[in-house]
């Protein structure tokens, strides 16, 4: 390691393959190589706080040896290498061949940017299933990555964005070869899809409560994080949002929680199965409810029961990357953020069904109002108006779709339509299907 690339680590902050140590904690650092071995790997950095600030300790051969020791003393021992960069020593512990490993004090595991003790029933479960392939983790015949969705991460991550041939490497979306992992094609390529046939978001509005007359559909291909951002704009485009005025101020209530529903779709592509090729995320929304689909049902030892409890993640590699660029605040708590947001939006109910399949569902406690036309000249105008602005983030709307959005009866929309084009406000270009509109203001 090069003193370049400890300054993009000492950025990067502690995480999923990093742990900063400010002094030398025999106890604490037997659990940290044996949580590193029982995971994926990673290293440890003596004489930096938790804050990524260097304090420096003073390496000796005695430090040393008693690191290689506690790496000894563990069952089965474990492999360490120690680099040591002016005041600063570096332990890099690579995953492990033999697991599961024990220190004194017990079984450890990586989880997020901190280390956990196993349980029994955890050993029993981790020790099953380390027989299974990691996706995430999974390395792929991809290398080469978008620079600049790559050094937007790093933007957003906080990280000063200079990139180099170990980037993605300390990211852990590569090897030492520069091979991406399918973590780093979901992340940094811009069509995974391409790779991973099933790695895309489908969202589509439907007319009504039933699956029945689709009124918008869309197909989110790109990077991982693109998806779950387009995901959300969807829900937004094709969701009521009402206003309550008080004095001077207007609030804006959309008709289900934003905040909500991106977590909701963040936890469904995050813990994902790909390896199952027969679906992919999918987000449906009715006059009544809105739903966020993803194969892959509970994993060992979680239960229906511990959800929002307990931080068990089938890919904790694209997790770790989602919780750096602050999209995932803490592991495990997602469920209890959905849950309370919907109480204080007030008018939905969350409920979560598992069956090899991780069902979200937000139900309209109150039914939405049915579809009026407005006969007064204030509420002619208004609607011209949403209109004229849905046009204009959709230029290939339909009437259908614009009285889905507004709430009102297709006549109504006909109505206001011809009205803008008297009025020379709107033009049609080309014919009803296959043409598009254009707004003359």
């Amino acid at each position: 390691m090069d003193k370049k690339e400890l300054e993009f680590i000492l950025q990067e902050g502690e995480g999923f393959k990093t742990e900063f140590k400010e002094s030398f904690d025999p106890k604490n650092l037997s659990k940290e190589l044996v949580a590193f071995a029982n995971s994926e790997g990673g290293r440890i950095i003596l004489g930096v706080n938790d804050k990524g600030e260097i304090k420096g300790i003073q390496i000796t051969n005695k430090l040393k040896s008693e690191i290689q020791d506690l790496a000894r003393n563990c069952d089965p021992p474990i492999p360490v290498e120690l680099e040591a960069i002016n005041n600063l020593l570096i332990i890099n512990v690579e995953e492990g061949k033999d697991k599961p490993y024990k220190c004194k004090d017990g079984f450890f595991i990586r989880q997020g940017s901190s280390s956990q003790k196993m349980r029994r029933d955890e050993i029993i479960d981790f020790i099953s299933q380390e027989g299974k392939l990691k996706f995430d983790i999974g390395i792929t015949k991809v290398n080469k990555e978008d620079t600049m969705l790559v050094s937007e991460y790093l933007k957003r991550a906080g990280i000063n964005p200079q990139l180099n041939k170990d980037t993605l490497f300390n990211l852990g979306a590569a090897d030492k070869n520069g091979f991406l992992n399918n973590a780093g094609v979901l992340f940094f390529t811009k069509n995974p899809k391409q790779v991973l046939i099933n790695a895309y978001i489908t969202c589509a509005r439907y007319k009504g409560i039933e699956k029945v007359n689709i009124i918008d559909r869309k197909d989110f291909e790109e990077d991982l994080v693109s998806q779950v951002e387009q995901a959300v704009e969807f829900v937004k485009r094709n969701t009521r949002l009402e206003y309550e005025i008080k004095e001077l101020y207007r609030k804006e209530i959309p008709e289900y929680p934003i905040e909500a529903v991106r977590e909701a779709i963040l936890n469904a592509v995050m813990h994902r199965d790909y390896l199952e090729k027969g679906a992919n995320v999918q987000v449906d929304i009715f006059d009544d409810k809105l739903i966020v689909t993803n194969i892959g049902g509970l994993i060992k030892p979680l239960t229906k029961e511990k959800l929002g409890t307990l931080a068990v993640r089938r890919n904790p590699l694209i997790a770790d990357l989602f919780h750096r660029i602050h999209l995932v605040e803490k592991m495990g708590t997602g469920i209890n953020r959905i849950k309370e947001a919907c109480k204080e939006h007030g008018n939905v109910n969350f409920e979560i069904e598992t069956n090899g399949y991780f069902i979200a569902r937000f139900k309209l406690k109150k039914k939405a109002p049915e579809p009026v036309e407005k006969s007064s000249q204030k509420s002619s105008q208004k609607s011209s108006q949403q209109i004229l602005e849905l046009i204009k983030q959709d230029s290939t709307i339909t009437i259908e779709k614009l009285a889905a959005s507004l709430k009102i009866s297709d006549r109504a929309i006909k109505k206001n339509l011809a009205q803008l084009k008297q009025k020379g406000l709107l033009k049609r270009i080309g014919p009803d299907k296959g043409g598009h509109w254009e707004v003359s203001q």
